[in-house]
């Protein structure tokens, strides 16, 4: 067998058997950044935005695509999530939109894809949203914050305590 866990005896991508390992709790938290111009920023703050509620919209999108990661990557398994959740926090200093997201699950195998794709989906659905008005927006630092359950425990971006408030998973 590869030390590659998604890689079969003949080099062939497969999908990790996940059947004997125990039932765990498992939580993940990711973020990423929507750059934009002030103008755009403030539009969506104050509810002017000519295609409405923006995080509203974003943050469903980003819900489905937690609930669909399986679909979209091709190694993924399908999952019972049990919790979804997508926020987003305004930084004006930084011309910026900060999106997060909670996926959760008791289950044999982690949620970190669905945590990423969540907050990808969001993201680009903002984008899409305000991309008429602000063409030159940038998606960044779509990354994981935090990881709890299975076999490694529970595991902390280095500087996750420097750059968020949230509190960590429980």
């Amino acid at each position: 067998m590869s030390e590659f866990s998604h890689i079969n005896e003949r080099g062939e991508a497969s999908m990790v058997d996940v059947s004997n390992k125990t039932p765990s709790v498992r939580e993940a938290r990711a973020e990423g950044f929507v750059r934009m111009k002030a103008t755009t920023l403030t539009a969506i703050l104050e509810g002017n935005h000519h295609k409405g509620d923006v995080f509203g919209v974003a943050r469903i999108a980003g819900i489905q695509a937690a609930k669909q990661t399986s679909l979209l990557i091709p190694l993924c398994h399908p999952l019972m999530l049990s919790k979804v959740a997508v926020d987003f926090a305004a930084e004006p200093e930084q011309q910026r939109v900060r999106i997060t997201s909670l996926c959760k699950l008791t289950g044999g195998t982690g949620v970190e894809m669905e945590a990423l794709t969540a907050v990808s989906v969001a993201a680009l659905t903002l984008f899409d949203m305000c991309k008429a008005v602000d063409p030159g927006m940038t998606i960044e630092g779509i990354r994981v914050l935090e990881k709890l359950g299975g076999k490694t425990g529970r595991w902390v971006a280095a500087d996750e305590s420097l750059t968020n408030g949230n509190e960590a998973l429980t």
